[in-house]
């Protein structure tokens, strides 16, 4: 696909990602979905009402009506979705930096759109061969009261309330100044949570931090959980379809470690899990012990989502799948990535047991990541090119579904272009830090090599 990335199409706002543009996309959703009304819904950012704006217009000229839901994370908008049986578009960018924005779509069920539908709408756009509904049938805007209130309701009759409650448990919580501020608060004290947080309004700048919850982003939720002894700390993105983990004593719990350990309660022997091609070990090992198949995609929600439905439609249990970045799905609740319904689980883990022992078994793992920034076509093809001659002159296992893996047996390592910034991303994982960052080290110069001769 050209536009739609793994996770939606994004870009610079007002640069890249223009009014004129998400004008064109609603304009081909409204044409290709021929609904009679369909959400919009967007984050935090600065762009997001001017963009919405635009998308309103656009779904408006297909004869469409428009149900505005403002600031909603979007698995809110997902919910709303599946409540309404009305397909969204969400204006979001994520865990992209602020001056990002970006359009997801979302079907009647809640769900993101498969591959094959959003090719579908991929071409009515590109061919431009919209709908043009006549002036006095164009369709009606209304403002729509209560659906964040309405999110937390229904992550409070999924969630283990009493458990939770039970053990009487702190959670620090940084929401990254996204849409999860005006849900993950009331939502984590109405399950019987002492809550504290930081990051906590709502503000599309991102003061605080970038909205990617990575360790360099998290260094006060680490300070906020030693100092008010909390039993565990979460952090979102900035659509809050992502949960990240700090132990009780305030240290970076791997989002690897996390989905191992989720999996580990989730599966059953004979379950199959999915997953994108930079899995870590952990997951394999766990996959492994129980007994479980595990299915491998390219990286994105998309791929993912697609994968699922899949193997749903062939009679396969898929309780939990997702990946090491905190966006992880139990399609038995909703085929969605939810940060909150995450850390739910989560807790229900916590309310047993301290985060540090939940995990523990899942450590061992040394994980390095980097990136490298380009600005042309030029430059990335040749990286990649440099990716590949590294990769096929490398005595390893090649796996080529998304970029070049190579498996070492004792390690791995990743390069992969990003699918929503102008990246190569390279990941690496060992049970040794050195051997790990030595592979990432090795990858990234041979990239910077190729680029600097581009």
């Amino acid at each position: 696909m050209e536009v739609f990335g793994s996770s939606g199409t994004r870009g610079v706002a007002n640069e890249e990602l223009t009014p004129a543009f998400v004008l064109r996309v609603a304009k081909a959703a409204g044409t290709a979905w021929g609904a009679d009304r369909v959400g919009i819904a967007r984050d935090t950012r600065y762009t997001g009402r001017m963009l919405a704006d635009a998308a309103a217009s656009g779904l408006a000229s297909t004869g469409t009506d428009v149900d505005r839901l403002g600031v909603v994370p979007t698995p809110g908008a997902q919910s709303y979705a599946e409540r309404e049986g009305v397909p969204i578009v969400v204006i979001t960018a994520s865990h992209n930096p602020p001056q990002y924005n970006g359009v997801k779509l979302v079907g009647p069920d809640g769900i993101e759109l498969s591959v094959s539908d959003l090719e579908t709408i991929e071409e009515t756009l590109l061919t431009e061969s919209f709908a043009v509904a006549p002036w006095d049938e164009t369709g009606r805007v209304r403002e729509v009261d209560g659906v964040t209130r309405d999110y937390v309701d229904e992550l409070l009759a999924a969630a283990d309330r009493d458990r939770i409650a039970d053990a009487d448990l702190t959670v620090a919580l940084d929401p990254g100044h996204g849409a999860g501020a005006l849900t993950s608060p009331e939502f984590f004290r109405e399950l019987g949570c002492r809550v504290v947080t930081v990051n906590g309004q709502p503000d599309g700048h991102f003061p605080g931090r970038d909205p990617e919850p990575v360790p360099d982003n998290l260094e006060d939720l680490g300070r906020l959980v030693r100092a008010t002894d909390a039993d565990v700390g979460i952090a979102h993105d900035g659509d809050a379809d992502r949960a990240i983990f700090f132990d009780e004593h305030g240290e970076y719990v791997e989002g690897d470690a996390t989905l191992a350990a989720l999996a580990a309660a989730e599966l059953e022997d004979g379950d199959t899990t999915v997953s994108a091609v930079n899995v870590s070990q952990r997951l394999v090992d766990v996959v492994t012990e129980v007994g479980a198949d595990l299915e491998l995609t390219p990286i994105g929600s998309t791929n993912i989502i697609t994968r699922i439905r899949e193997l749903e439609d062939k009679g396969k249990r898929v309780p939990i799948a997702g990946e090491g970045n905190g966006g992880i799905f139990f399609p038995g609740f909703r085929l969605t990535r939810d940060g909150a319904f995450t850390a739910a689980r989560f807790l229900e883990l916590v309310a047993e047991r301290p985060v540090s022992e939940i995990v523990g078994p899942y450590g061992g793992y040394a994980n390095v990541r980097r990136n490298i920034e380009y600005e042309s076509t030029a430059e990335r093809d040749a990286m990649l090119d440099a990716a590949a001659n590294h990769a096929h002159a490398a005595d390893a296992e090649l796996n080529t579904r998304d970029g070049y893996r190579l498996d070492y047996g004792d390690a791995w390592v990743l390069a992969r272009p990003s699918g929503t910034e102008p990246l190569v991303r390279i990941y690496a994982e060992a049970r040794d830090d050195d051997r790990a960052t030595d592979l990432a080290d090795e990858m990234y110069e041979t990239l910077a090599e190729a680029k600097a001769d581009a």
